[in-house]
């Protein structure tokens, strides 16, 4: 009977113990959870200035080339961050190592093909930034960067009135991009026949409601280029495919839409784009696709960096063969 007591006790102990053991745990658990709460983290001095969106400019032999630079905080110490060119997709740094002041980072090529990576070095200058981008080829760039703005709009858009961009006669208000210009307007359709220039207004817009009808051939490749600097994908994407930020739909390397929403080639089908500062929402064929989400920088094939001022909607005619039949907008007053 004694024994039965002493096994009981034993038992009763380890289970007092266990239960003191699993509160400490929690606690510590809860403490840890605190210590990691991104909202109070506490940033590394020598990081803070740097932390944060950029956008970039390259002189590419006299050529002003527009880049985007984002650096974040990972952990307690380790800098991350995504970069875009001026040509391709938003692509991921995993790590920004930051040395005396001097940051740098490497990035495998992209479209750009070739051996071996980009290295990009840069410091703060002030409050701005300037670098060296060095090709997976050699060469080397000069950059500057400024902070890229919030673009939050303190109150709703008051919209005007709606202008059609595209008269159905010809190219007035259009710019080409270059010699190469293979757009013609045949029986009301705005047509690009092959890759060639890109289709640029002459006028700038802020925030606006933007209405398009296209059709692009099987295998074709374009987009539209919303202030000149955001690119709603225009793809030959499989109905069958998971939507990503580089298919149909797509605002290029940044956000996904919700579902393919496509019609397949050959069909008419239809964008309406809301953008408001940042805040796009693109509704295709009927669907919401992508709500109020948050543009983070300018995909590649932007014509500027310079993300606070108004710019053109143009038209992706570089990759391939694309209609339209209707292209009209609502600016905010």
């Amino acid at each position: 009977m004694l024994k039965n007591y002493v096994g009981c006790g034993t038992l009763l102990c380890l289970l007092t113990l266990s239960v003191i053991s699993c509160d400490m745990n929690s606690s510590d658990r809860k403490e840890a959870e605190e210590i990691h709460n991104p909202a109070s983290q506490t940033i590394p001095e020598e990081s803070k200035d740097l932390i944060g969106r950029w956008d970039l400019t390259v002189d590419k032999k006299g050529k002003e080339a527009p880049s985007w630079l984002e650096i974040k905080l990972s952990g307690f110490n380790t800098l991350v961050g995504a970069y875009v060119g001026d040509s391709g997709s938003n692509r991921p740094i995993s790590h920004v190592k930051l040395v005396d002041g001097q940051f740098s980072f490497a990035i495998p090529p992209q479209w750009e093909g070739g051996e071996g990576d980009f290295v990009i070095e840069g410091r703060l200058d002030g409050a701005n930034l300037s670098g060296t981008v060095t090709t997976n080829k050699g060469e080397k760039y000069n950059f500057t960067g400024t902070k890229a703005p919030y673009l939050v709009r303190a109150n709703a858009p008051i919209w005007g009135e709606c202008v059609e961009l595209f008269n159905g006669t010809d190219l007035t208000g259009w710019v080409p991009s270059t010699d190469d210009n293979q757009w013609i307007v045949k029986d009301g359709v705005l047509t690009n026949l092959k890759a060639g220039a890109n289709l640029i207004t002459s006028q700038k817009f802020d925030d606006f409601k933007l209405n398009v009808e296209f059709r692009y051939p099987e295998g074709s490749n374009s987009g539209i280029y919303l202030r000149g600097r955001y690119e709603v994908q225009i793809e030959d994407s499989p109905k069958d495919k998971h939507p990503g930020s580089l298919y149909f739909g797509g605002v290029y390397g940044f956000l996904a839409p919700n579902e393919m929403a496509t019609l397949g080639p050959n069909e008419w089908q239809t964008y309406e784009i809301t953008l408001i500062g940042r805040l796009v929402t693109i509704v295709s064929n009927g669907k919401t696709i992508i709500s109020n989400q948050e543009i983070p920088g300018i995909t590649g094939g932007a014509l500027d960096s310079k993300e606070g001022e108004p710019g053109p909607i143009y038209l992706q005619g570089d990759h391939g063969p694309v209609e339209f039949r209707k292209i009209s907008i609502t600016p905010a007053k």
